[in-house]
């Protein structure tokens, strides 16, 4: 069966999911959303450098509601504030379209019962799927680390490193404005400020779900954030950041449990990697503290093809989203949540995979057919 494929904005990783659609024969282009007056108008394979599909983009979010698909690729940009995107996808979700987004809403539930209810109310309403899925979050935590855990005996602490390049990022707004390259140091809050909140949301979700996943009661999350200035002018694909400006973060937070950090996830963003606090380091290790003790190191490769405009980590982002297509449109209504296959658990009784203080519940499902039966918020995939 041909899935009917809506591409919702062509950034980096849009036009690397939108290639991807077009180059599959089990997946048809259905319609295409823009957000600029630049490639509202064109053929959808005029901008994703392919044959001409008669699929021409357009900016009037009314005309993609309206167009019949199985599924919406949802890779806007991130946005201050994290919610910025809530209105168009639990739209496109009452629309009958099931959405795969890159732009957070990996595990809803790590912010609360009424967010998770939002969003379950619209697949409910559409008998629709929601999965926010990329390689971080998304598969590292949520995938990797904790199939590493499931090989021990006795478990104390799991650690998540990354370390990525970024100096290849192209667009200004995202570089500077979000990601805060090019600031001054001393002007950016990182405590109470607006990237903190943007990225705290974003991220504790990957250790709200491992939690969950492991039986672990989570007290709270710690912030540890620190930036590095440049110590030299800088010029990245984005433009130039003056020395003594913010050429690195380094995003941080540790799930503290009884008082103790139990799980660990530090981003560290760099525009000089050959700074010697991050020079030579993977792109992540994962660290596992117990009996065994483990360590994995995963990098990128970059496109062995001097003519590809294409990033390593542009395709390491789109490939989750594509492999997932046909499972969330298989799924009963609701946000999916990948199976996890035998974690180590902190449960006490050995088998229990909800937190012990009763915050989350594992509603976790194999994907199956969307049935009216399903279209309840208890039917989480």
């Amino acid at each position: 069966m041909t899935i009917r494929v809506v591409q919702w904005a062509t950034g980096a990783i849009g036009k690397t999911c939108l290639r991807a659609v077009l180059d599959s024969p089990e997946l048809e282009l259905a319609g295409l959303f823009v957000y600029g007056d630049r490639k509202a108008g064109r053929d959808a394979g005029d901008i994703a450098r392919r044959p001409r599909t008669g699929i021409i983009a357009t900016r009037d979010r009314d005309e993609i509601l309206a167009v019949p698909a199985d599924v919406v690729v949802h890779t806007p940009r991130l946005q201050v504030p994290y919610e910025t995107h809530d209105a168009d996808i639990l739209a496109l979700l009452r629309s009958g379209k099931n959405v795969i987004t890159t732009a957070g809403n990996h595990f809803p539930r790590a912010h609360g019962r009424e967010r998770e209810q939002m969003f379950l109310a619209a697949c409910a309403e559409g008998g629709t799927t929601l999965y926010g899925v990329g390689i971080s979050p998304g598969v590292i935590g949520e995938r990797l680390a904790l199939a590493l855990s499931g090989v021990c005996l006795d478990l104390d602490r799991i650690t998540i490193d990354e370390v990525l390049d970024a100096r290849r990022m192209p667009d200004p707004n995202f570089v500077f404005d979000v990601m805060g390259m090019g600031s001054d140091p001393a002007a950016i809050d990182l405590r109470e400020g607006e990237l903190p909140r943007l990225y705290g949301r974003l991220y504790t979700e990957t250790l709200a779900f491992m939690a969950e996943r492991m039986g672990l009661s989570v007290d709270s999350y710690e912030p540890d954030h620190r930036v590095e200035p440049a110590v030299r002018d800088l010029e990245v694909a984005a433009g130039t950041i003056r020395k003594g400006t913010v050429a690195a973060t380094e995003w941080r937070w540790h799930a503290l449990s009884a008082g103790r950090r139990v799980l660990t996830l530090s981003i560290v963003w760099t525009m000089d990697p050959a700074m010697p606090r991050y020079a030579g380091r993977d792109h992540w290790t994962v660290t596992v503290t117990g009996r065994p003790g483990l360590t994995m190191t995963l990098n990128l490769v970059e496109p062995d093809d001097p003519l590809s405009r294409t990033t390593a980590a542009q395709f390491v982002t789109a490939g989750p989203v594509i492999r997932a297509i046909r499972d969330v449109v298989a799924a009963p209504p609701g946000v999916f949540e990948p199976p996890v296959f035998a974690p180590y658990t902190f449960a006490s009784d050995g088998g229990s995979h909800g937190a012990s203080d009763g915050t989350f519940d594992d509603t976790a499902t194999s994907p199956t057919e969307k049935t009216a039966a399903n279209t309840t918020p208890e039917g989480t995939s």
